[in-house]
């Protein structure tokens, strides 16, 4: 079991800046959409599903 670290702090109205042990990032929410600094993509599918990967 591996242990994560992250803090997230809101600098807009749908932008964060995140913070955790591999370095600092921002990320911009449109819709069900989230969008990351380091080339992520996560989609919100609903019903807890979510569906991530790099672009």
């Amino acid at each position: 079991m591996a242990f994560s670290f992250q803090k997230r702090r809101r600098v807009g109205p749908k932008t964060w800046l995140n913070v955790s042990k591999s370095g600092l990032s921002a990320s911009h929410r449109a819709g069900r959409v989230t969008v990351n600094s380091r080339g992520r993509i996560n989609v919100n599918l609903g019903r807890g599903l979510r569906w991530r990967s790099k672009i």
